[in-house]
């Protein structure tokens, strides 16, 4: 996501103030229903075991927001990690898990509005987890399952659009609310997202790749074979 954009109101942290209430209350429900969904999914198909490296996966996601990198025009980006989190602990807890950290983002950082968090966990979190799982889970299985090579592909592709789809989502949504003008909202959200995407690649098949090597075990679905190298 973006921070130090000319338009404070064109970055994915959405502030208070800046939906229009049809839109933060439709935001809303879409959000609590699929974090229902998921609740109830990790409590029946998710063993205890889980539980711990769901807390890992929030701390790891949490600390690695908190460290920029610069992107053309001057300004910043940092990790979103909804596809890292689906990628590791699938989609549900995956789904849980960046809920988590963007409320405590938005409660003790002001990172985000508090009446907009249904849309800010929606664009930056549920869009990125179900889709970006989703899609990797596609680009996978059709360039093969159990090559480290088809996975980062996947990875990469599912990271980087998953950016560009939250910041589609944000600029909708600002636009239906009347906050900024529709081409403005899409168009400067879209271009910058597109650097702001490719970090996020980057950062994500770096992650999964350190994972591959070490821990293979540890992904929500490793192969059935790998080896410790990634030659």
């Amino acid at each position: 996501m973006q921070r130090l954009i000319p338009f404070p109101s064109l970055a994915l942290h959405i502030p208070d103030g800046f939906l229009s209430l049809p839109v933060s209350l439709f935001t809303w429900i879409i959000t609590l229903v699929l974090l229902f969904v998921a609740l109830r999914r990790v409590k029946a198909e998710y063993e205890e075991r889980a539980v711990p490296l769901m807390g890992v996966c929030a701390a790891f996601i949490f600390a690695a927001q908190m460290i920029n990198f610069p992107i053309p025009g001057g300004t910043s980006g940092h990790l979103v990690g909804g596809t890292l989190a689906g990628i590791l602990l699938g989609p549900w807890a995956g789904t849980l898990v960046v809920a988590v950290v963007f409320i405590v983002q938005a409660v003790l950082f002001q990172d985000g509005g508090i009446t907009v968090l249904g849309a800010n966990i929606l664009n930056m979190g549920l869009i990125g987890t179900y889709g970006g799982y989703y899609l990797y889970k596609a680009i996978r299985s059709t360039l093969g399952r159990q090559s480290w090579s088809s996975m980062a592909i996947a990875t990469a592709v599912a990271s980087w659009v998953s950016v560009m789809a939250a910041a589609i989502a944000t600029g909708i949504q600002l636009g239906l609310s009347g906050t900024v003008p529709f081409t403005l909202a899409l168009g400067a959200l879209v271009f910058w997202h597109i650097f702001i995407g490719i970090g996020e690649a980057i950062i994500t098949v770096i992650t999964i790749g350190f994972i591959w090597r070490s821990r293979p075990d540890l992904l929500y679905d490793p192969p059935r074979s790998y080896r410790r190298d990634l030659g």
